[in-house]
C-alpha cells in the first residue's frame, strides 16, 4: 500500500511499474504508397517482430515533404481516427515515419527506454528548430541534450495521444511540427497531457543537424547507430529533412543487413533464380550500348558481349554511335551476328542525334515493347570481363542495379559512396572497403555510372517522363541518377560479390614524355591514357559533351591558333567557361570525371592536334 501511494506521485500508475508487455505496442506509421524506403522499414520491422498498423494505403498524399513548405497534417489526421478504435487504455501507441526510418533494435529495449522516460508520451528531440524559429524562446531549456521537438517520432499511451489530438481540426496540408511543437511549448498542456522530450536520443535518433553525431558501431554480431556525443544507443533511426543518403547509407548495415561475421545477408532476399529456365522462358534484355567519343577496343566490346551467356534470342540490340571512326567496327559485328539477335537497332553519326536523346530513344525500345522486362545500358569503354554477369543483377531482382566497375590498382570505381553539400562527389567510410573487397555485398548509393540494369515496369511507371538526364545544373549522368533518387524513390544500387566483376577499359600503363610531376608518396601521379586528337573541319570538327575518364586532365596544344587553324578551344559546360587559344606547348589541366563535363569547340578552319593525357593518381 506504500509502494503504490509513493508510485501515484509519479507520472505513470502504480500498476505501470512492471516492465510493459511487447503486446501491448503497436506501430502506426503512414504509407500512401509503397517505396524501396518502404520495404526497407517494414523489413527492419519484421527483424524485431514488431506489429505494425499501416494508414493511409491508397490515399494521395497531401501533407508535403522536407522540400516543400511545412505539411504533414495528413499524418495527424490519420492518427486521430486509428485511435479512436483503439479503447486499452494500457495500449502503447508508436507513431513513426516509415519511408525514412529503420528500426536497430527490438520492442524489448524500446518499452525499456520508454518507461525509464517516466512520462506518458516521448517525442524525438532534435538540434535545429523548425519551421517557426520564432518559438524558440518559449521551449523549455535543458541541461544537456537537444532542445525541439522532432514530429516524426514519438511514443505514449494510447489515452494521452487521444488527449493530445483532440484538439486537431487542421487541413492535410497544415503543419504537423507546428502543431505538436505548440502543444510542447504550452506548460499547461505539456503537464497534463504528461510530454517530455528525448533529448539525448536514447529512443530516436533524428539526423538532420546530428550526422557528426552518428557513427556505426559493430559488435558481437550485431550492428547499431551510436550517438558519440552522448553514448547512447538509439532504437529508431530518422533520416529526416535533407538526410535522406545517409539513412541509405546507414540502412546498408542495419539491422543486421551487413556484418564482419556473416558478410551481406540482403544478398539473398527475393532473389528471382534463372537457372532451370529454357531460353524461352528468360526475361526479354534490351541492351543499351553507347558509343559517345573515340574509344580504344571497340572490336573488343563487342566480342566480350557475344561471350555473355544470355539467350540471344532473348536480347534485343540498341545501338547509338556518334563516331564516324567506330562505323567499321560496327559494321563488322552486325554483319556476322545481327541475325543471332532478337533485333537491333543502329542510330550513327549522320543522324545527328545528341547523346541524351539517344538515352531516352533506348529506353522507349524497351518500354514500348510489351515482352521487354529489363534495359541493360552498357557505355563502351566498359569491360565485360564476367561472362554471367547478365544473369546474376537479373537474380538479383533489384529495380535498378549496377556492377562494381574498378580500375586495376586504382581507386576508381562507376559510383559515388556520398555526395557533398553541392550534390558532387564525396567519399563514403565505407568506400575504400568496398573498392579493396573487404566488404562485399549490396549497397544502396547515389550515383552509378558507365552499366546498368533497370526493371521495364520502372522505365513504364515512375520513369516515363522523356527528359531524364536534363537538368539546369546537374551532367547528364548525375541529374538521372537524382531524378531514380527523389522522384522515383527507388534506390541505385551497387553489387561488389565474388561473382561480379568488371573493369574500364583505360587501364594500361603509359609512359609520360611531355611532361613530368612530382610524385608525392600518398598519391603518385600515373598516365592511365595518352592520346594525340586531330581536329578538322570536314572530319571530326567538335567533340561532344562528356566527362574524361580520369581524375585530371593534361591537354596540350600542339600548334598554333590563328596560324595552322582557326576556332577550338574546350568549354566547361557547368562554370559557362571556355579556353579558346592555348599557345603551343602550353598545358590545360584540369579534373577529369567529378566536376568537370566539357565539350571540344568547332574547327572552322586548317588542322587542330593536341595531346591528352588522363592522369588518375
Amino acid at each position: 500500500m506504500l509502494a503504490c501511494l509513493f508510485a501515484s506521485f509519479s507520472p505513470l500508475a502504480c500498476n505501470q511499474q512492471g516492465s510493459i508487455p511487447e503486446g501491448d505496442l503497436l506501430v502506426l506509421t503512414v504509407a500512401t504508397q509503397e517505396t524501396d524506403g518502404f520495404r526497407r522499414f517494414l523489413r527492419s520491422a519484421k527483424h524485431f517482430n514488431y506489429t505494425i498498423k499501416v494508414l493511409g494505403r491508397g490515399e494521395s498524399w497531401k501533407g508535403g515533404d522536407y522540400m516543400s513548405p511545412p505539411g504533414g497534417g495528413q499524418k495527424v489526421r490519420l492518427l486521430k481516427s486509428a485511435l479512436e478504435d483503439i479503447q486499452d487504455e494500457n495500449r502503447v501507441i508508436l507513431l513513426v515515419d516509415s519511408y525514412d526510418v529503420i528500426f536497430s533494435s527490438g520492442p524489448r529495449e524500446l518499452l525499456k527506454k520508454f518507461q525509464q522516460a517516466k512520462h506518458r508520451v516521448v517525442f524525438s528531440a532534435e538540434t535545429l528548430i523548425w519551421p517557426d524559429r520564432h518559438l524558440e524562446d518559449k521551449h523549455p531549456h535543458v541541461r544537456e541534450g537537444k532542445r525541439f521537438l522532432g514530429a516524426g517520432g514519438f511514443i505514449g499511451y494510447a489515452p494521452n495521444l487521444k488527449q493530445m489530438l483532440s484538439d486537431w481540426s487542421g487541413a492535410d496540408s497544415d503543419s504537423d511540427q507546428l502543431f505538436f511543437t505548440k502543444l510542447y511549448i504550452n506548460p499547461e498542456k505539456r503537464k497534463s497531457i504528461n510530454i517530455t522530450l528525448d533529448n539525448k536520443c536514447r529512443l530516436f535518433q533524428n539526423l538532420h543537424g546530428a550526422l557528426d553525431e552518428v557513427v556505426l558501431k559493430f559488435e558481437d554480431g550485431r550492428v547499431r547507430a551510436r550517438n558519440v556525443l552522448y553514448n547512447t544507443l538509439p532504437v529508431i533511426i530518422h533520416g529526416n529533412g535533407p538526410t535522406k543518403l545517409q539513412i541509405n547509407y546507414l540502412g546498408n548495415y542495419i539491422p543486421h543487413l551487413w556484418m564482419f561475421e556473416t558478410g551481406c545477408t540482403l544478398c539473398n532476399e527475393g532473389l528471382r533464380p534463372l537457372s532451370g529456365l529454357q531460353e524461352s522462358q528468360y526475361p526479354m534484355v534490351v541492351i543499351g550500348i553507347f558509343i559517345q567519343q573515340p574509344t580504344p577496343f571497340v572490336s573488343v566490346f563487342f566480342e566480350r558481349l557475344l561471350n555473355l551467356k544470355y539467350p540471344k534470342n532473348r536480347l534485343q540490340l540498341f545501338i547509338y554511335n556518334q563516331e564516324l571512326h567506330h562505323e567499321p567496327h560496327i559494321r563488322s559485328f552486325l554483319e556476322y551476328h545481327e541475325s543471332e539477335y532478337q533485333g537491333v537497332k543502329l542510330i550513327g553519326p549522320e543522324e545527328d542525334i545528341d547523346p541524351l536523346t539517344s538515352r531516352d530513344i533506348g529506353f522507349d525500345m524497351c518500354r514500348d515493347n510489351i515482352d521487354c522486362e529489363y534495359f541493360f545500358s552498357i557505355d563502351v569503354d566498359v569491360v565485360l570481363k564476367n561472362e554471367d554477369m547478365l544473369r546474376i543483377l537479373i537474380e538479383l531482382n533489384k529495380p535498378f542495379i549496377a556492377p562494381m566497375m574498378t580500375k586495376p590498382g586504382r581507386l576508381w570505381t562507376n559510383f559515388w559512396g556520398a555526395l557533398s553539400a553541392d550534390g558532387y562527389y564525396a567519399r563514403s567510410e565505407d568506400y575504400m572497403d568496398i573498392v579493396k573487397g573487404r566488404r562485399m555485398g549490396l549497397w544502396n548509393v547515389p550515383y552509378i555510372s558507365h552499366i546498368f540494369l533497370i526493371k521495364a515496369d520502372t522505365l513504364r511507371t515512375d520513369l516515363k517522363d522523356p527528359d531524364l538526364f536534363e537538368s539546369a545544373t546537374l551532367d547528364p549522368d548525375m541529374a538521372f541518377c537524382s531524378k531514380v533518387r527523389n522522384k522515383v524513390r527507388q534506390y541505385t544500387q551497387i553489387t561488389r560479390r565474388n561473382k561480379i566483376h568488371s573493369n574500364q577499359l583505360y587501364s594500361q600503363s603509359m609512359s609520360s614524355r611531355h611532361i613530368s610531376l612530382q610524385d608525392y608518396n600518398y598519391s603518385p601521379a600515373q598516365f592511365d591514357l595518352a592520346f594525340v586528337v586531330r581536329y578538322k573541319p570536314d572530319e571530326q570538327p567538335a567533340l561532344r559533351p562528356h566527362h574524361d575518364a580520369s581524375t585530371f586532365t593534361i591537354n596540350i596544344a600542339l600548334n598554333q591558333l590563328g596560324i595552322d587553324y582557326q576556332g577550338g578551344g574546350c568549354r566547361f559546360l557547368r562554370y559557362n567557361c571556355s579556353v579558346n587559344a592555348p599557345r603551343r606547348g602550353w598545358a590545360l589541366l584540369h579534373p577529369g570525371r567529378l566536376t568537370h563535363y566539357h565539350e571540344g569547340l568547332p574547327t572552322v578552319e586548317g588542322v587542330r592536334y593536341i595531346s591528352v593525357s588522363f592522369v588518375d593518381p
